[in-house]
């Protein structure tokens, strides 16, 4: 290491999104870094940690610029996921071009464990991070600063000797008191304010604990953290709560694999709720709940009802073909299980979406549009996504048996399945434009209310639709439909969800063609008698969208009002000929959908201010969509 002389030891801490964003996404992995290192009595004098927040907007020449502008970094360390490493990469040749002395670190669950691969990719880069990275962070910093340690004897590290031999450490054990890393929010770590003073981010980021107990061949979750859960105490955690219903945060998402497993989980939300009660905030709490619900989680989705918070409740089957099921290590809920919990989430007006992953060992075509549409029966809103082949899990590691074979990404490093043993390129092209339609419209809940009246009166299934919406676009010669076109899609990845999602809101004249393609490919199936009532929820669904804030067509002709402390643009709705909330609320009770008396109905429509800051999410999203009067009352505290 270079002599400093008396100036401290400056590391740059570097942490990139996906998506270009309204707002910042937090950099909790990066906080949790600068807060152990800044904690440190042993060196905390001696270093200058400074985060570096991207989005996944920013070029590599603007992260270069705003890194580099100054005197570059000692020590230059990176959070790495399969979206970012090549951009990482490259900056890390242009760090070691600055700082020849310097050390670049990679870390996260893209690269642990890879070393002999990545290093060799990235031939600038010093140092893989193999697992839990607070302390291990903190062991090469000391390595760093101190001549009489050496980065042998840090555990959990990849990197090669001055002979140029790959050596990789003993792992450590894992952090079996979370409490000892000190917390990034309450520490300070994480600047949480904007230049007005506001809290800066979209969401609030926070774990309540780490591990998870199952071993799914597509996921490394379980493996990267170690199958045992470990959780925050619950004073901590409350401590955390308090500071962002300080600073007015509306929704916490909860980093955490399988949240309502642990009856520590359910004091946690209780403890939420008061200060809920108390402040105001937060509004909402998002997370990835335990895929086999248990009485903590009614309990827990009771405790939140009641107390005004809000969620998205995940029914995390992602197949539900047994062949799959089986390849993919998984024990779903039996039918009559998730039906029912489905039912009593529905009866208690609380969201509720599934996922499904297409592309597993196991599927086919007809076995995943037949499981699809089954599945829509209950819940429609599918967030539907391709099986990826990631490091460290079990379907990468027998690639072989399953018959995988992949293509890397354009602009990433992910492993694209083209075909397997039950999937040939062909099946997987078709059904890459499925995706599209199923991930934009169904996921993002541009219809909502429309899939169980068209099934139950129009006779047309949910895939049948979405496949109807593709067809009609690809034959377009709008070139408004050009965007939406998907004749010559090869892959539906993260990036063109969010264009897709930014183009449906944004663009002037898809309104136009969404109603022509309604009217040419739909109405001449439906029977003549159910024609005005299906038209009528499809428009329906059109006007409760959520709001586009910088739509200013429609932003201009709405008034604004406050209900709960929350502000909402309201605008009346188009004229219908039915009253379509009564007749959904009675198909809703009944399960059934009937045609409603004609009569003329226009009504008000609420919809929160904010939508755009949250465009990419369709968890948090659906908190946007437009109510009627009643709904946002009952939806409020008190109320």
């Amino acid at each position: 290491m270079a002599q400093l002389g008396a100036r401290r030891f400056r590391i740059a801490l570097i942490q990139q999104g996906v998506w270009a964003t309204a707002m910042e996404s937090m950099p909790l992995a990066m906080g949790y870094l600068k807060s152990t290192i800044d904690s440190d009595p042993d060196i905390s004098s001696d270093v200058e940690v400074t985060i570096h927040n991207f989005d996944g907007g920013h070029t590599l020449t603007a992260m270069a610029n705003r890194l580099f502008g100054e005197a570059p970094p000692d020590l230059i360390a990176f959070s790495v996921l399969g979206w970012n490493v090549r951009t990482f990469g490259a900056l890390a040749e242009t760090f070691k071009q600055l700082n020849p002395d310097g050390t670049a670190v990679f870390g996260g669950t893209h690269v642990a464990n890879q070393a002999d691969r990545v290093l060799r990719l990235h031939p600038d880069v010093d140092i893989i991070a193999n697992g839990e990275g607070e302390f291990t962070m903190l062991g090469i910093v000391k390595a760093m600063l101190d001549p009489n340690l050496a980065l042998a004897d840090v555990p959990g590290i990849s990197f090669h000797d001055d002979d140029g031999v790959l050596v990789t450490t003993p792992d450590p054990p894992r952090i079996e008191d979370l409490d000892t890393i000190p917390s990034p929010f309450l520490t300070g770590s994480i600047d949480m304010l904007d230049a007005r003073g506001e809290f800066r981010y979209d969401v609030a980021l926070m774990e309540t604990n780490r591990g998870c107990p199952y071993k799914c061949s597509f996921c490394y979750w379980g493996g990267a953290v170690g199958q045992k859960v470990r959780a925050f105490s619950l004073d901590r955690l409350m401590e955390e709560v308090e500071f962002f219903a300080f600073h007015k945060v509306d929704t916490i998402v909860l980093c955490d694999a399988n949240f309502a497993l642990l009856r520590g989980d359910r004091d946690f939300v209780e403890h939420v709720v008061k200060v809920r009660e108390r402040t105001g905030y937060p509004r909402s709490i998002e997370t990835s709940w335990a895929k086999n619900k248990s009485a903590i989680f009614y309990d827990i989705v009771k405790t939140m009802k009641e107390g005004g918070l809000r969620s998205s409740f995940t029914l995390a089957l992602q197949t539900v073909n047994d062949a799959a099921l089986t390849g993919m290590n998984r024990h779903n809920m039996k039918v009559n299980q998730w039906e029912d919990l489905v039912a009593w989430l529905q009866e208690n007006d609380l969201d509720c979406y599934a996922e499904l992953i297409w592309g597993a060992p196991g599927e086919t075509v007809d076995s995943f549009l037949k499981g699809y549409d089954e599945l829509a029966v209950k819940v429609p809103r599918i967030a539907a996504y391709p099986l990826l082949l990631l490091p460290n899990t079990h379907y990468s590691d027998h690639r072989t048996q399953y018959g995988f074979k992949t293509v890397r990404g354009d602009s990433d490093d992910f492993e694209y399945i083209l075909q397997h043993n039950t999937m040939t390129v062909q099946d997987n092209r078709q059904m890459q434009q499925f995706l599209f339609w199923a991930r934009t419209v169904g996921e993002n809940a541009i219809f909502r209310n429309l899939w169980q009246p068209i099934r139950d009166l129009g006779g047309m299934s949910q895939s049948e639709v979405l496949i109807s919406l593709k067809d009609w676009f690809n034959a377009c010669e709008s070139p408004v439909a050009a965007p939406l076109q998907t004749r010559n899609l090869e892959l539906v990845d993260a990036q063109i969800v969010s264009r897709t999602i930014h183009y449906l809101y944004e663009a002037e004249g898809v309104d136009e063609l969404l109603h022509q393609w309604w009217a040419e490919a739909i109405v001449p199936r439906l029977p003549p008698e159910t024609r005005d009532y299906l038209t009528d929820v499809f428009v329906f669904d059109l006007a409760t969208r959520p709001l586009f804030d910088d739509d200013p067509g429609r932003v201009a002709a709405a008034a604004t009002t406050k209900i709960d402390g929350a502000a909402y643009y309201v605008q009346q709705s188009p004229e219908f000929r039915h009253d379509v909330p009564a007749a959904l609320a009675a198909a809703k009770a009944s399960g059934v959908s009937e045609i409603p008396p004609p009569t003329s109905y226009v009504t008000d429509l609420f919809h929160k201010v904010g939508f755009r800051n949250h465009l990419d999410s369709h968890e948090v999203a659906t908190q946007y969509r437009g109510k009627i009067r009643s709904e946002v009352e009952r939806e409020t505290v008190g109320s």
